[in-house]
């Protein structure tokens, strides 16, 4: 993720924060069906602005957490860039 975003947002954020978003990621992945094993050839499209939209509302209501809703976003796609690349 950090190569993908530039050195600016980069060090922005400690490894925690990083974490903090992907785990918002999977409990959205979870609380949509998304890891669910499905053999049908049918793949399931990711709503990228509905899931903003929940890391926006999970980070407004962790009163710990750094990572800004604006800085998400490139965080978000780098992180899902690298979600598309394992399936290469």
């Amino acid at each position: 993720m950090r190569r993908h975003v530039g050195e600016d947002l980069s060090t922005k954020y400690d490894d925690d924060e990083l974490l903090n978003l992907i785990d918002i990621v999977y409990d959205y992945y979870e609380s949509n069906g998304l890891l669910e094993l499905d053999l049908s050839d049918d793949d399931d499209e990711l709503d990228v602005e509905d899931l903003m939209e929940y890391i926006s509302r999970m980070l407004r209501k962790d009163k710990r957490a750094q990572l800004s809703v604006e800085d998400a976003r490139p965080l978000l796609e780098a992180y899902l860039e690298y979600e598309e690349s394992l399936d290469e």
